[in-house]
C-alpha cells in the first residue's frame, strides 16, 4: 500500500501565538484510487454484515427507550 499525502500544514496565529494548522485534502481522494482487496475486502464485508445484523436487531426492539431503560436499571441495581 503506497503512502498518500492527506493534507497540508498552514501557519496561522491562535491566541497571539504562531501555530501550524493541518488542513486535510477534500474527500473523497482522487488519486491514487483506494483499492479494497484481499484481507481488507474480507474485513469490510464482515463489518457490513455486522452492521446489517445490528440494524435488524434494532428494528426488532419495540421501544428503544424501554430497551435502554432496562440496562440502565440493571446497572443501577448491580452497582
Amino acid at each position: 500500500m503506497s503512502k498518500r499525502e492527506t493534507g497540508r500544514y498552514e501557519s496561522t496565529s491562535a491566541g497571539g501565538e504562531q501555530v501550524r494548522a493541518f488542513v486535510p485534502h477534500p474527500l473523497p481522494p482522487t488519486g491514487p484510487p483506494i483499492l479494497i482487496e484481499g484481507e481488507l475486502a474480507e474485513r469490510v464485508r464482515a463489518a457490513e454484515q455486522a452492521l446489517a445484523r445490528l440494524e435488524l436487531a434494532g428494528e426488532m426492539v419495540p421501544s428503544l427507550d424501554w430497551f435502554i431503560y432496562a440496562f440502565v436499571r440493571k446497572e443501577a441495581v448491580l452497582s
